[in-house]
């Protein structure tokens, strides 16, 4: 009741009142005290946070320890794993296809012509058999596959792009190592994953690569490995035979001003 009371009255009271003045003569009374309490115990709570942050130092160190010593493992098991590769290779006497990009020589070229259509999805650009040009010779950007030489002349040569119809190119996911035929899709500039079986997995952000091949006499037009598009679709009918992938490429079609020619430094016979 008293404190009641005690706090009735100071709110009630002028901020000059009798209990106004007597609070803060007790804070000014109390104040060296308090000081005094922050500075005993400024120590203890820096100890307790320098602990804290110790721990989980030590916490975050051991997990990296454990991290480090995973991706170590990993790296004796890679090494182990393409040792024995080598050798399987040599046993079979393996031969691989042209190796991108080491087996190829780069010409670059502007781009100077389009059809006119746009469902004939070629350009011509200004290089030719002059710099070494042959057709069917593959042609990339820095972003990926653009498609192949059609027709040479001395100082030009036709391109047909990857989307039009003609085109197809053998390519895996470089995730799951399913394979099957990338060519034109629905869209102008789209492109699709075709004869991929249903036992084949393929997820959407996959990223799509050419696949590259080798037989006794021919070999793919296309080195293994040059990026093609990433996954955007993957739709699966119990009626269908394949799977439905829809592939977003990774060039730009519509804006192609330039593109490197990969003129072979080991000229094979050929088929597309």
């Amino acid at each position: 009741m008293l404190s009641l009371l005690l706090l009735t009255v100071y709110f009630r009271e002028s901020p000059g009142g009798g209990l106004h003045g007597f609070q803060s003569a007790g804070a000014t009374v109390l104040r060296p005290f308090e000081v005094a309490a922050e500075r005993v115990a400024r120590p203890f709570r820096d100890a307790v946070g320098w602990a804290g942050e110790v721990l989980d130092a030590k916490s975050e160190n051991e997990k990296l320890r454990r991290e480090l010593d995973a991706w170590r493992q990993r790296a004796i098991e890679g090494q182990f794993a393409q040792e024995d590769l080598d050798q399987l290779r040599r046993l079979l006497g393996y031969r691989s296809g042209a190796r991108f990009p080491t087996d190829y020589r780069a010409v670059a070229a502007a781009v100077i012509a389009r059809a006119p259509s746009q469902y004939e999805q070629q350009v011509v650009v200004a290089a030719g058999s002059s710099d070494g040009i042959r057709q069917h010779a593959p042609v990339v950007t820095p972003d990926g596959l653009v498609g192949r030489v059609t027709k040479v002349a001395r100082n030009a040569a036709q391109v047909t792009l990857l989307t039009d119809e003609s085109s197809f190119v053998a390519a895996l996911d470089l995730q799951t190592r399913a394979d099957g035929l990338v060519r034109h899709g629905q869209g102008t500039s789209s492109l699709k994953l075709d004869r991929v079986s249903k036992e084949q997995v393929v997820e959407p952000g996959n990223a799509i690569v050419t696949a590259g091949w080798k037989s006794d006499r021919f070999s793919s037009i296309y080195p293994r490995g040059i990026p093609i598009g990433v996954v955007t679709h993957v739709n699966q009918l119990d009626t269908d035979l394949y799977k439905q992938v829809q592939i977003e490429p990774f060039v730009d079609f519509g804006s192609l001003d330039s593109v490197i020619v990969l003129v072979s430094k080991k000229p094979e016979p050929v088929i597309p």
